[in-house]
């Protein structure tokens, strides 16, 4: 493609993208599609021959876009946000026009040095002491992962990396909540533990782990020969954005000298704002931290960003240097092929950079404001509801509850939110998810979508209760 070709097309593309990001909440934020119709309409056999772009960018528009799920809609209130915004689309553009390979200084010295940059920013933002150090992992999940590894090396003396797990002087294990994430058990598995050494401790009436509960399982394992190895504590568990406890949790850790990790992917993104701050006391104690700000600070997926106290300690879990990747710098510069799983890394710092930069530490403390002012209104009109039960603190974007109609049955409870979660759905206008806490079914509702105003969380409550007055009706 000639690039004055290139140019129309991009124009074609941009003006496609201007209009999306502009009519997106105009769309049913589900596809009304079945599993196999997209494929279907899809040649099973690649082409031989070269086709137009203007083919291509049309079978994005009929084929690609009626087929996916809208998560920048402003009714969207599932999950969590996967958030994007214009700078950072911007960004995403120009880093995949440059086809950068970061994995070290020499391969992209600005990558590198932007990123240092960028996650000391991040770090100021989030008042974290300043021997914390960043890097951008890919997600949460491999941030996750990456910090079981460095805390089973640090218990091990670097044993189980160089001889293996077998080689270390007793087993380990994990601690997390009963309601931390599955990345959690999946990187036990990966790391080595087993899942028979993840200890999944008690929670109190807030859904947040207990303290007591954490020490009596620490001192059982050592009773046991078992060496405790590392605590994943989570700030805004996925199912209700529970806090557990980090200062006491801390000090347990200390004591037993475990590698304390904290997850707070979603919510992390509240500590840039200082009246919120309170709810991450004993942060700063950890060893390590992930947030993802792919996920509240506006920049697309995927842009996670790990902390850690002792970046010696990932040099020693993860550095590897064959001879062809050997430079004169090495001594003097940051290589962050050595800081995680990856060899290749992609230049994710530019995207955050330009997020920061177009919307100051001030404009993205107002989106956070107004989503969790946002939450607590609509958690004010859910409790003023006899009808209706907050299950969980709401303290960030996130709010619990179910219908509770006199005169039924838990299981019968169960049953008729699940029916009313599903009309909530059903017009495409905007979309929830629902958990279970303490074995009840519970209806989610996430405020943190970027374009998501009043008007569109009082549209979601106004739709919660017409359904449920539609399952009254038809009972």
């Amino acid at each position: 493609m000639h690039p004055d070709e290139f140019r129309r097309h991009a124009h074609a593309a941009v003006d496609w993208m201007a209009d999306y990001l502009r009519d997106v909440g105009a769309l049913p934020i589900t596809p009304a599609v079945s599993p196999g119709d997209i494929r279907r309409q899809i040649p099973e056999t690649p082409p031989l021959d070269a086709e137009p772009f203007d083919a291509l960018l049309d079978d994005f528009r009929q084929v690609i876009v009626p087929g996916m799920t809208h998560w920048n809609h402003p009714g969207w209130f599932a999950y969590f946000p996967c958030n994007n915004s214009p700078p950072s689309i911007l960004a995403e553009m120009l880093t995949a026009t440059l086809g950068a390979q970061g994995m070290s200084w020499a391969t992209s010295p600005a990558a590198t040095e932007l990123e240092q940059v960028v996650m000391d920013w991040l770090r100021q933002m989030l008042a974290l002491p300043p021997d914390f150090v960043g890097v951008i992992q890919d997600t949460a999940s491999t941030a996750t992962l990456v910090a079981l590894l460095t805390a089973r090396e640090r218990a091990t003396g670097g044993r189980s990396g160089a001889e293996g797990l077998a080689a270390a002087d007793a087993p380990l294990a994990v601690y997390a909540s009963r309601e931390a994430h599955s990345s959690v058990d999946k990187g036990v598995k990966l790391a080595g533990y087993g899942l028979d050494r993840l200890r999944h401790i008690d929670t109190d009436e807030r859904y947040a782990m207990r303290p007591d509960a954490l020490a009596a399982a620490l001192e059982r394992d050592r009773a046991a020969g078992i060496r405790p190895a590392c605590v994943v504590a989570t700030v805004g568990t996925t199912s209700s954005t529970a806090i557990d406890p980090l200062r006491p949790i801390a000090e347990l850790c200390r004591r037993a000298g475990v590698w304390l990790h904290v997850d707070a992917a979603y919510a992390g993104a509240a500590a840039i704002v200082p009246e919120l701050r309170t709810l991450f006391d004993g942060m700063e104690t950890a060893d390590s931290i992930v947030f993802n700000p792919h996920k509240w600070l506006l920049t697309n997926f995927d842009c996670t960003a790990y902390f850690v106290r002792d970046p010696s300690a990932l040099l020693s879990t993860f550095q590897a240097t064959p001879e062809y990747l050997r430079t004169a710098y090495d001594a003097d510069v940051v290589n962050y092929r050595d800081w995680g799983i990856q060899l290749g890394r992609r230049f994710r710092a530019l995207k955050l950079w330009f997020v920061i930069r177009s919307y100051g530490v001030e404009g993205l403390r107002a989106l956070v404001r107004r989503h969790v002012a946002l939450a607590q209104e609509l958690a004010g009109w859910i409790a003023a509801d006899p009808e209706y039960e907050l299950l969980a603190p709401a303290p960030f974007g996130l709010v619990c509850f179910r219908w509770r109609p006199p005169g039924r049955s838990e299981q019968e409870l169960d049953a008729l939110n699940a029916r009313l979660l599903a009309a909530v759905n059903a017009g495409g206008e905007r979309f929830l998810t629902h958990t279970r806490l303490g074995g009840t079914y519970t209806i989610r509702l996430v405020v943190g979508q970027r374009e998501t105003g009043r008007e569109h969380v009082r549209a979601a409550w106004d739709a919660v209760r017409e359904a449920a007055g539609g399952l009254q009706a038809s009972r």
